[in-house]
């Protein structure tokens, strides 16, 4: 769903689904699973780990199995609490229309602020706009852009499909959430969990900070390495990026023409 490109955002759309927990004042799955057996409370077996682990294979389920026909797309990360009036917002939304318009979907958590900016933009582009809606211990909504949304009581299951099925992220100014997201996906590079690809904070004003801390104190302290921050691009660029991702995606194409075995073939090329 789209309104004309100067119109004010879409008020969210009620997820009663996600609301669950926060309408009746219970705990969230996620606190649950990881709440300790001493202080558990497990009336029946329904609230046991081996009923919850049907309940997580469930969630792998029925996200491998919405996301399966999806082309090349980039998950695209920042604040919930960014305003429409935000420059930031306009960047997001530009970037993913013009994503979007290179044949990517976007994959965002669903939500309010940059994640709405980028379905947005994902919608005016033409191109696929999914959302992955995590519960929360407030109530939930999902943004009226997302085309193809998907509901996870797991953060960790939610994360997974964002790994999966993204060729790229892209970070914009955010919190803890995005931050959470930042740093896994350079963990998992960094460890050889999965093949690099492009990890791009947008908004250089915004992460200098935490790049001249990362340089002047991690680095100079043999945390990590040089090679480790080169994982990382910086950018206010829209265009950059899609160039960058764009490239990537064509050197994956060309790699995987060049070993042509069943792991090593890219997802088919919307585009």
């Amino acid at each position: 769903m789209s309104n004309n490109a100067g119109d004010p955002p879409l008020p969210m759309e009620p997820n009663p689904t996600l609301s669950r927990s926060a309408r009746s004042h219970s705990t969230t799955e996620d606190a649950e699973l990881l709440e300790t057996p001493a202080r558990a409370s497990l009336p029946d077996f329904r609230q046991t780990d081996p009923w919850r682990v049907l309940r997580i294979m469930g969630e792998f389920v029925e996200g491998f199995d919405t996301l399966a026909h999806v082309g090349p797309a980039v998950a695209v990360f920042g604040s919930a609490r960014t305003t429409s009036d935000d420059p930031m917002y306009e960047l997001a939304r530009e970037t993913a229309r013009a994503l979007a318009r290179s044949g990517f979907g976007i994959i965002t958590g669903g939500g309010p602020g940059l994640m709405e900016a980028a379905n947005r933009g994902a919608t005016e582009g033409g191109g696929e706009s999914i959302g992955c809606n995590i519960e929360l211990p407030f109530e939930q909504g999902t943004n009226h852009y997302v085309q193809v949304p998907i509901n996870f009581r797991y953060f960790f299951v939610r994360k997974t499909m964002f790994v999966k099925y993204s060729e790229a992220f892209v970070i914009f100014p955010g919190g803890f959430g995005t931050l959470d997201e930042l740093f896994e996906a350079l963990t998992l590079i960094q460890t050889g969990k999965v093949s690099n690809f492009p990890v791009i904070l947008f908004g250089s004003a915004y992460w200098q900070g935490m790049l001249d801390w990362i340089r002047t104190t991690m680095m100079a302290e043999g945390k990590v390495s040089p090679a480790d921050l080169s994982l990382l691009m910086v950018t206010d660029s829209p265009q950059e990026v899609c160039d960058t991702i764009q490239r990537s995606w064509d050197d994956k194409c060309a790699a995987a023409a060049s070993d042509p075995s069943p792991t090593n073939v890219p997802k088919p090329d919307s585009g």
